[in-house]
């Protein structure tokens, strides 16, 4: 087990396995020493969270459901890493999209759900350069999507 899955074990977290694409395209891409991990949305035993920030749902219902993104970016980035996450040096940069109604204009608290996330199990790895954005829809009804960027060794 690496340094940081005995982490997130502290934490209570499991990563699952890395979400397969909905679509056409690949859940990352290596150039380099980085990795690009597509938008991961957020996936419960039911399938998808559905909701709308500033309608149905809370920032901190939002913020949640950006965390389980980070959870699903880390897996991505395990299968990336070849199944050790101890390649894993830093996360470089989040971008989050936030399902949310026009007025709404917490963006940035909903995706530091992630951001909290990621500093918590990896430390200052964990720290890394953001946007979060508004989004009048998102696929499937999803209130969150986030993608990463990772680098590793």
């Amino acid at each position: 087990m690496s340094a940081i899955e005995a982490k997130l074990a502290e934490m209570g977290i499991t990563l699952p396995e890395a979400p397969a694409p909905a679509a056409n395209y690949v859940p990352y891409v290596q150039v380099g020493d980085l990795v690009h991990v597509s938008g991961q949305v957020p996936m419960g035993p039911d399938g998808f969270y559905k909701g709308k920030l500033g309608d149905t749902m809370s920032v901190e219902e939002g913020a949640e459901m950006a965390k389980l993104c980070a959870i699903s970016l880390l897996a991505q980035a395990k299968a990336a890493c070849g199944g050790d996450l101890d390649r894993l040096v830093r996360v470089v940069k989040l971008v989050g999209f936030v399902n949310s109604t026009l007025d709404f204009g917490d963006q940035p608290q909903v995706i530091n759900g992630a951001s909290n996330f990621m500093a918590e199990a990896l430390g200052d790895a964990g720290r890394h350069a953001r946007s979060a954005v508004s989004a009048a829809s998102l696929p499937f009804g999803v209130p969150v999507e986030v993608e990463g960027i990772f680098q590793i060794k």
